[in-house]
């Protein structure tokens, strides 16, 4: 990982540096694969390091299972928990809830700059105002995961906005890689690269 104040633009695997895609909007299009349930966990897997390596025809077989763990510490910020947290955000549902939320937080339209480090998008990400709309819906689905009663006002907002509130998919999908499967297949079979 980099040294303090900087952002990663790299991961080492087995002692070999890679360079990887830290836009976030690359990081966003793997987690729209990992929603896309017309994949298979291996092909999720295969969007997942083939989109953040940037040499991935580099990468050997045998080094993806730590290039898998090397992504999600880098997507995750470096701060896995020891315990899988329910899910309360659907990037791809909640797109203009989030950005509204973040564009406020960075005082500016992000999505309207070329390129911004996936680590800098979730630090706007994780400092909403705690009076925005996005708050209070993150509020009112985190306690609703972990069990936790709603206060009235959460109750009444929630009863006025359960479609905004729940964490549901969006009925149709696209896969976002839509030959994942057959790449991925034939990479296990030893050709192409």
């Amino acid at each position: 990982m980099p040294m303090l104040g900087q952002l990663p633009q790299t991961l080492e695997i087995n002692g070999v540096t890679y360079k990887i895609n830290t836009d976030y909007r690359n990081i966003l299009r793997i987690f729209a694969a990992f929603d896309a349930e017309e994949l298979s966990d291996n092909e999720k897997l295969y969007v997942c390091l083939r989109r953040l390596f940037v040499d991935f025809p580099l990468l050997p077989r045998e080094d993806y299972k730590e290039a898998y763990e090397a992504a999600a510490k880098f997507i995750e910020c470096d701060m896995q928990s020891d315990k899988p947290s329910p899910r309360v955000v659907n990037w791809e549902k909640d797109e203009q809830l989030i950005f509204a939320a973040i564009n406020k937080t960075a005082g500016f339209e992000v999505r309207g700059v070329p390129y911004m480090h996936w680590w800098t998008l979730l630090g706007y990400f994780q400092s909403p105002d705690p009076e925005s709309l996005w708050a209070t819906i993150l509020t009112i689905r985190q306690k609703r995961a972990q069990g936790k009663p709603l206060a009235k006002h959460e109750k009444e907002f929630y009863a006025a906005n359960k479609r905004l509130c729940d964490v549901d998919r969006p009925k149709e999908r696209i896969a976002p890689e839509s030959q994942a499967k057959q790449i991925f297949e034939e990479l296990l079979r030893g050709g192409g690269g």
